[in-house]
């Protein structure tokens, strides 16, 4: 009778779920780009891209990289992750769902996608929490390989707080209710996709018992996936963005796997951390090798400028900068 009543109060505020404060990519701010005219045919990988909480993948800013990326550095061919074809569905698909099922899908329409299944690799581009689940990808099937992999203001470290509300949004609290009073329920962790990467550093116990996604794809668990750690290392280069003025995804510094003390706000860098000096996933090993990259994106939470995105696009997704070299 609870999971109903819960499940009942989710229904209740689905239908609103457009107001709740979202990961939505904004068209990137316009800068002097070439013509559509100068897009040329090159050899390019095709680039695969997962969106945020509360967009979709026919979004008009989502659609807008793409373009950009063809003027950029010549035409590439650019996937939107879907988890269904119908765009209003997949943006409820960003709040509601289990991500298990959600990767396990994109694994699956990726390894037999007509295009993408026979080119020998692809790079890989997360926007928010599209970059922590674009990442279990990588450790869980990586079929096709990720070459060179971007993520913007991602929550690799999770997240210890869920997005505030307006004082006057009442849909927005009633979902904030549900999530925070209900965190660590089965229910929770199979249907409320923030609640699947909720991590509280002083709560660790629930965290490591309950958590459906993050704790696995971390590699937490005291049994380790030895193959998340081998795909990770198959990476030519995996740079994390984190924007300096974030306040949507708490702590910001999830951006770059670092964990904040929800008390003293003390930083502790991946470096400092097991996750890195036992290398769990791989970053250690990355790192010693040069292909990790932690890079600053100047402004709020997925305030994207078209300079931006056109230098991540030539750095590491152009044909001719192998493992994004300069």
């Amino acid at each position: 009778m609870a999971c109903l009543a819960l499940w009942s109060a989710v229904l209740a505020v689905l239908p609103c779920v457009i107001a709740l404060p979202s990961q939505q990519l904004l068209a990137p701010a316009p800068a002097q780009r070439p013509s559509a005219a100068t897009s040329r045919p090159s050899s390019n990988l095709p680039l695969v891209v997962w969106h945020g909480l509360g967009d979709n993948y026919e979004a008009d800013g989502l659609r807008s990289i793409g373009e950009l990326l063809n003027d950029t550095i010549g035409d590439t061919y650019t996937y939107y992750i879907r988890l269904d074809d119908d765009p209003s569905a997949d943006r409820t698909a960003t709040f509601l769902g289990n991500l298990t099922l959600q990767v396990e899908k994109v694994c699956d329409d990726l390894a037999s996608h007509p295009i993408l299944s026979k080119v020998p690799a692809i790079n890989a581009l997360g926007f928010s929490q599209g970059g922590q689940f674009m990442r279990a990808y990588v450790e869980r099937c990586n079929i096709p390989r990720v070459e060179n992999f971007v993520t913007f203001g991602s929550q690799h470290n999770g997240i210890s707080e869920f997005q505030s509300c307006a004082p006057n949004d009442w849909v927005c609290q009633s979902w904030d209710g549900v999530l925070k009073s209900n965190t660590w329920t089965g229910f929770a962790q199979s249907r409320l996709i923030p609640a699947q990467y909720f991590r509280d550093p002083e709560d660790l116990d629930n965290y490591l018992e309950s958590s459906n996604f993050l704790a696995d794809i971390n590699n937490e668990r005291k049994v380790k996936n030895n193959t998340y750690k081998e795909n990770m290392k198959k990476l030519g280069r995996f740079a994390m963005y984190m924007f300096s003025e974030d306040t949507t995804v708490v702590p910001k510094e999830s951006a770059y796997f670092s964990e904040v003390n929800t008390t003293s706000e003390e930083v502790t860098k991946l470096q400092d951390r097991d996750l890195y000096l036992e290398d769990w996933l791989g970053l250690k090993w990355l790192d010693m090798e040069k292909r990790l990259d932690f890079r600053v994106a100047e402004g709020g939470h997925m305030r994207l400028s078209e300079k931006l995105l056109a230098d991540v696009f030539r750095r590491y997704f152009r044909a001719s900068t192998k493992g994004g070299l300069d």
